[in-house]
């Protein structure tokens, strides 16, 4: 993974964490539930744009060298893995 996408990956996260505390504190507080339910969806988000930014990073960099590899079985072994993450994903 190149630095910047891992500085960015590093920062988002940090981002959800913070947020996630706050959450914490937020039930603690016995704050409203919709306040709350939005500060989940915003840590939602940020989790779902660290997953985009991973899976980015993996096809330009696993996935295409297993393409341009000569191994076939290795190909076929990346191209499952990445449809294995859209059906998981779907299940939710």
């Amino acid at each position: 993974m190149d630095e910047t996408t891992q500085k960015a990956i590093t920062r988002r996260l940090a981002s959800a964490a913070g947020h996630i505390k706050g959450i914490e504190r937020m039930v603690t507080e016995d704050v409203y539930c919709i306040d709350i339910i939005k500060q989940i969806q915003a840590v939602q988000a940020a989790l779902s744009k660290v997953s985009t930014l991973m899976l980015e990073n993996h096809l330009r960099t696993c996935v295409t060298t297993a393409i341009q590899g000569n191994d076939a079985e290795e190909r076929e072994r990346m191209l499952q893995e990445v449809t294995s993450v859209f059906e998981v994903s779907s299940k939710r």
